[in-house]
């Protein structure tokens, strides 16, 4: 799974709720941070893959089924901001 997160103004990124709540990061948890042709953070504690893509397309799912749920088209939501979201 890849995600797309913007850079805040001070270097900052926001991990989405579903991605901290699936994988087990809650505030204060420290987390790998690695460089190669990428950078990968990666939590100190373990978490379960499957359970995590399972409810990944779960979530899909119910967005999706929301009557009139589309997929955004490039540039839609060009005027919302990660912080106000999350």
């Amino acid at each position: 799974m890849t995600l797309k997160l913007k850079v805040g103004k001070k270097g900052y990124i926001i991990l989405p709720k579903a991605l901290r709540e699936a994988v087990g990061i809650e505030e204060g948890d420290d987390l790998t941070v690695s460089l190669s042709d990428a950078i990968i953070l990666t939590p100190a504690k373990k978490f379960d893959r499957a359970a995590f893509e399972k409810m990944a397309k779960q979530h899909k799912e119910s967005i999706l089924s929301v009557k009139g749920a589309k997929y955004p088209e490039p540039g839609e939501a060009k005027e919302y901001s990660l912080e106000d979201e999350f």
